[in-house]
């Protein structure tokens, strides 16, 4: 193949990419692309009313979810492994399409242990992570409300050592601009995959 055919094929392969992205946007606009790995709930499902507070030590209720797109994962800052792995795979989600112009959706993490957890523990936990993320927690009654209604399993484990983990269910969950459940994610996560789902996701509604 000489020069000018290879800079032909070159060209001809930046025209199809630049027209399938401009394809790809306004399909996702059009709410023609399905999302790929989350799963999308035949009927959007509001929470049940809850009051907790944030990591500022602001009240959290079902108002604050309202009038925009959150993420919500419930986790613990002791935990080892899948905790801050979702956490960090989400915030950098986020910075990979705030980077290429797309809204994205705020990252909350609710602790499932409010013995431990407390507003000045979440704060200094979700500090290590790249972007913005959100610490939840409060007493036991009304963090159950809010996972009895959300589907989210968690139980205290107690250790040989006489520590404790909390075992909880590794979903994350997508809520609506009118604080219900619209879609969710089953583990494993992968940056990836919020990636590719979150525009198609804020896009439908």
């Amino acid at each position: 193949m000489d020069s000018t055919s290879k800079n032909l094929a070159i060209l001809l392969v930046i025209v199809a990419f630049i027209g399938g992205t401009f394809f790809m946007v306004q399909a996702i606009k059009n709410g023609r692309v399905q999302p790929a790995y989350a799963t999308v709930w035949p009927s959007p499902m509001p929470l049940k009313t809850f009051s907790l507070v944030d990591h500022e030590g602001n009240e959290f209720t079902n108002a604050r979810l309202r009038g925009k797109w959150s993420v919500i994962f419930f986790g613990f800052t002791n935990c080892p492994d899948i905790c801050p792995a979702t956490l960090q795979q989400l915030a950098i989600a986020n910075k990979n399409l705030q980077d290429s112009g797309v809204d994205v959706p705020d990252i909350i993490l609710v602790s499932v242990d409010p013995e431990r957890d407390t507003p000045d523990v979440l704060a200094t936990y979700v500090g290590h992570f790249a972007g913005e993320i959100l610490g939840v927690t409060g007493e036991m009654p009304e963090l159950t409300q809010l996972t009895s209604s959300a589907g989210i399993f968690f139980e205290k484990s107690e250790l040989p050592n006489g520590d404790y983990v909390v075992d909880h269910s590794a979903a994350v969950l997508v809520i609506n601009k009118d604080a219900a459940i619209h879609a969710s994610f089953s583990a494993p996560h992968s940056v990836d995959n919020f990636v590719h789902d979150f525009p198609v996701l804020m896009g439908s509604n």
